[in-house]
């Protein structure tokens, strides 16, 4: 594929618009669904959509089905089924804001990750990023309150912060397979959709919160599985291609925390607590910190 960087920023940036709407439609849907409803929607959504598109776009994704399946199953019971039910979770205890923050912490813990299963070097400045993290973490859960360590909801807060473990994982594994990114994406979902249909059969759990807000639950689950879970990363993976710099246009995502906090308050309504916008600059910068962003600048200056 011939290098475009416009094309390339045109599609990183739409893909960052859709990915800083979703912390505001997971809300949104947990207002009428519950979390696991929420995530038996969207998976479905997702597998759904990213079977037609694969279908469309002729990316062979029936060649090697049984094979397929089998090198998803791991990944597929990582991401959607425990990364998703364990975020929705986490995002139905805190507020919006609070919990889409601390999920945000994924790039320092895959960093971590990196350094020890892919034997990457062990740098200074990797301690120094983690701990930043960590404060900033501290900062969001505690609104600022360091000395009273009173945080409102401790167990929502664990569960926004182990989401970037799972996540990890399923990263480095993702990075071992060498299927090309739509067929690992569709039968990732698929299959993660039957293990979330087969826990909802076995465990009989609730899938509706609040029927007075079940039309808006589904709407928003529909989003959910189409935006954050298929088409969004299809136009990812396209920036990437079209780019002639991929770290020009990955640094891009560390807006997308901040692009949600806007729809966060303009959407719900929330008032941004000083805590939670410190808090995230403070996980941002070590995420910048741990990539060598100062490095790179200065070698490009």
């Amino acid at each position: 594929m011939q290098k475009n960087q416009r094309k390339a920023y045109l599609f990183a940036g739409l893909s960052i618009i859709a990915w800083s709407s979703i912390s505001t439609a997971f809300k949104l849907s947990l207002q009428g669904l519950t979390p696991l409803g929420l995530l038996l929607v969207s998976s479905f959504t997702a597998s759904l959509f990213l079977g037609l598109s694969g279908l469309l776009s002729q990316a062979g994704l029936l060649k090697n089905p049984g094979k397929d399946l089998l090198a998803s199953l791991l990944p597929a019971l990582l991401n959607p089924f425990i990364y998703y039910l364990i975020l929705f979770e986490a995002y139905s205890r805190l507020r919006a804001q609070e919990a889409q923050a601390l999920n945000y912490t994924w790039a320092i813990v895959l960093a971590m990750f990196s350094i020890w299963l892919l034997h990457e070097r062990f740098r200074v400045i990797d301690l120094v990023s983690l701990l930043i993290s960590f404060l900033g973490v501290w900062l969001i859960s505690s609104k600022g309150a360091f000395a009273s360590v009173r945080f409102d909801d401790p167990w929502g807060s664990f569960l926004a912060v182990f989401t970037s473990l799972i996540w990890a994982g399923y990263w480095i594994l993702n990075l071992k397979d060498k299927r090309n990114a739509q067929t690992k994406l569709f039968y990732n979902f698929f299959l993660g959709f039957l293990f979330i249909l087969i826990f909802t059969l076995l465990s009989k759990a609730r899938l509706v919160g609040n029927s007075r807000y079940l039309t808006q639950g589904l709407l928003a689950g529909i989003y959910v599985g189409v935006f954050e879970m298929g088409l969004t990363f299809l136009l990812w993976f396209k920036a990437l291609e079209y780019t002639r710099s991929t770290a020009a246009v990955s640094n891009l995502i560390f807006l997308t925390p901040f692009i949600s906090l806007l729809f966060i308050r303009l959407i719900l309504s929330e008032s941004i607590h000083p805590a939670t916008f410190a808090g995230l600059v403070l996980i941002v910068i070590s995420n910048l910190a741990q990539k060598g962003i100062g490095r790179k600048l200065q070698r490009n200056a």
